[in-house]
């Protein structure tokens, strides 16, 4: 077996290039998740984020306030499908509604409640997706619903895991395994590769013209705008968070008040808090739960990521994330250089 070097955000720069931008205002961040069917925006976002499918992170608030920013949230699976459908009838009046599902059990059912209630972004959301249960799946819902819906499927690693998803029906994929700020897929199963470096091969079978139409969405490992930019300039065409919207106002957990401030709740939905919360038991656990001091409101948040974004596209000189794809040089740094890259006055 023969072991492949294999490259994190943290381990690489983007080479700034000659820029003919003259303000920030010319460049384009947006992107459509796909064509294909008639409803509302057809997809079409302003902002390329994704909110995670996450019972700390997307319920109703979160996704009115993704929305009305330009991205997307996913409202959350772990729930009945009641519930699921009522958080649906409170974003849906004035926005595009994306919605998490499984891939065995009631999925189906899920799904077609969910599509009732307006639902047309499906996001099959579980933690290994090259997996049979996803390929089965997959089949079902486009033997329901054909090409009515756009079906997010995922998350997976690797170029087969990538293409496997693609034919067997998905609109988009997730990349990555293991790279959340509160997933410890790696530490306890010891498998995963670096969100990079899944992206860059993702690309690859993308550059081989297989797929181009399918939608990649780099989810894990992300710390900051610096390093959306980097998954960007990769080969994704959005990037899916939870640590980086986490503690704001939108977030449906309860404001812990403690003697250091205020805190919510943020926790990975593989760990015993959120199993035991969602179906009473536990399988394994791959996440951990914590708290996060409270960040006011999400608009804030995305207004800084969103101008980090923007500022990273111009020091490449390109005006659209296409652009950016097609220009972006990077190098390898070394540890020093990771360590010159932070602020270190305070070091």
């Amino acid at each position: 077996m023969q072991a492949k070097h294999a490259l994190s955000y943290g381990d690489i720069l983007l080479t700034p290039q000659y820029s003919d931008i003259k303000s920030r205002s010319e460049i384009d961040i947006g992107g459509t998740l796909r064509q294909g069917y008639e409803h509302r925006h057809a997809g079409a976002l302003r902002l390329p984020i994704i909110a995670s499918p996450m019972d700390t992170i997307s319920e109703s608030k979160m996704a009115i306030a993704m929305s009305q920013a330009g991205g997307l949230a996913i409202l959350h699976r772990y729930n009945t499908i009641e519930e699921q459908c009522s958080l649906v009838e409170e974003v849906l009046w004035e926005n595009d509604t994306a919605a998490a599902i499984g891939a065995t059990g009631d999925y189906l059912d899920r799904a077609t409640a969910l599509y009732e209630a307006g639902v047309r972004i499906f996001c099959i959301d579980v933690a290994h997706g090259h997996h049979i249960h996803v390929k089965n799946a997959l089949h079902e819902l486009r033997k329901v619903f054909e090409d009515g819906v756009h079906i997010m499927a995922g998350n997976v690693a690797t170029f087969e895991g990538f293409i496997d998803l693609a034919s067997w029906g998905a609109s988009s994929v997730r990349i990555g395994i293991g790279g959340g700020s509160i997933c410890s897929t790696r530490i306890q199963t010891g498998h995963g590769i670096p969100t990079l470096e899944s992206i860059l091969a993702t690309r690859v079978a993308r550059q081989q013209g297989q797929f181009r139409d399918v939608k990649v969405i780099a989810d894990g490992g992300l710390r900051s705008a610096g390093d959306m930019v980097k998954a960007l300039a990769c080969g994704a065409d959005f990037v899916m968070v939870g640590s980086l919207l986490a503690g704001t106002d939108e977030c449906p957990s309860a404001v812990l008040q403690t003697s250091k401030g205020k805190f919510k709740a943020y926790r990975g939905m593989a760990s015993k808090d959120a199993q035991i919360d969602w179906r009473g038991k536990t399988s394994s656990l791959e996440g951990i739960s914590t708290v996060v001091p409270c960040r006011g409101p999400v608009a804030d948040v995305l207004q800084d990521l969103e101008r980090g974004i923007r500022s990273g596209l111009s020091y490449s000189g390109a005006r659209t994330i296409p652009e950016l794809q097609e220009r972006a040089r990077f190098v390898i740094q070394s540890s020093a250089g990771r360590k010159e890259s932070d602020t270190h006055i305070l070091g």
